[in-house]
């Protein structure tokens, strides 16, 4: 045993291998490639999405974004046509009834005669007074939406000399608004140093419109608050029709006047009647899908009843009329500064239910 140890210690080791047997009974099987097939299934282009546009991946590209009102094309009608002849046509009648009353009057007795021109010219005066009112207040209406069309084509010069020039109309038409004192002076004190005519406009936006957004903002929450509790609390839907209209006269007004276009009794119908057409154009009037997904969204269809329900869908339609009379109303589109969405309402229309209370 002493002899075989050196032995064994001088022998080399031997790696393992692996040998391989085949066979011959069963065929070889070449080493080449299998010959591919073309899926015929898959001939087609396929197009695919874009990660930026994949609703999966971006959940907020799902829910299309209320289009921005504009106001309707003023056109020459038919109906116009009539309805300003048959206009003439009645002034023509009351003018005659009007000469026979007071010539009937003077026939009877002088001191009716006279009460009766004297009650006419009072009257005349008074609706000179409504015609310049009216004039008035739909020359500040077409002044808005001229500077918001003077804008649009300022951004594309070259030269700032337009863009300056409709910022300080800007600034004159709003210089009533104590809340744009602020904005005018910087506006007045930067004026030599912006030579840029799309910042200079967006300078404008933020400066004197941010202070009015965020007032219109609390306009439109403290109004779609006030049409939720009032439709939730009442016992018929008549009321809640009457209610609804006027609390969105009030805050289509409320709108007007806030961004210095407040406008009188045809005005005031004139909007109305642009923001219904753009309501009705998209869809808007009828609780939608989009709208009641994004209630349900934030999880307040288990927690509201349906009365209260009801409620938070009536403030969130005065909501979208809010945003719409915000398009028409402000002098400049959306630009340097960000659109309010329906989105950015609905926790203040249920603070305690999107966890707003628990973070305060």
């Amino acid at each position: 045993m002493s002899k075989s140890a050196p032995e064994d210690s001088g022998r080399k080791t031997r790696a393992p291998a692996a040998f391989v047997y085949e066979d011959d009974a069963r065929p070889v099987e070449t080493s080449l490639p299998p010959e591919r097939r073309k899926p015929s299934a898959f001939e087609a282009d396929v197009i695919l999405t874009p990660d930026e546009d994949d609703p999966f991946l971006n959940p907020e590209k799902d829910s299309a974004p209320l289009p921005v009102a504009v106001p309707r094309k003023r056109r020459l009608s038919f109906a116009k046509i009539a309805g300003g002849a048959f206009g003439i046509l009645l002034s023509l009648a009351f003018g005659l009834w009007t000469d026979s009353l007071i010539r009937d009057l003077f026939s009877r007795a002088d001191w009716l005669g006279y009460a009766a021109l004297t009650a006419l010219a009072v009257g005349i005066f008074a609706v000179i007074g409504i015609v310049i009112r009216e004039t008035a207040g739909m020359m500040r209406l077409t002044a808005v939406q001229t500077i918001k069309t003077e804008a649009e084509a300022a951004i594309l010069e070259t030269r700032p000399a337009k863009a300056r020039t409709l910022v300080n109309r800007l600034a004159s038409m709003l210089s009533a608004k104590p809340e744009t004192a602020k904005g005018r002076a910087t506006l007045k004190a930067s004026e030599n140093d912006i030579i840029d005519a799309p910042h200079l406009v967006a300078l404008a936006e933020r400066e004197l419109l941010g202070p009015l957004d965020r007032q219109a903002r609390a306009l439109i929450v403290n109004s779609s608050k006030r049409v939720s509790i009032v439709t939730a609390v009442s016992p018929r839907a008549i009321v809640d029709l009457l209610y609804v209209l006027y609390e969105a006269s009030r805050l289509i007004r409320a709108m007007a006047e806030l961004y210095g276009g407040r406008p009188g009794t045809l005005g005031m119908i004139r909007l109305m009647r642009d923001v219904l057409a753009h309501l009705a154009v998209t869809g808007s009037i009828a609780v939608g899908d989009s709208l009641v997904q994004q209630v349900l969204g934030h999880g307040l269809a288990s927690k509201l009843s349906a009365r209260l329900g009801e409620g938070v869908i009536n403030g969130l339609m005065t909501a979208r009329i809010g945003i719409a009379a915000m398009d028409l109303c402000r002098p400049l589109a959306f630009r340097a500064l960000k659109r309010p969405g329906i989105g950015d309402f609905i926790g203040d229309l249920t603070p305690s239910m999107t966890g707003r209370d628990q973070q305060k």
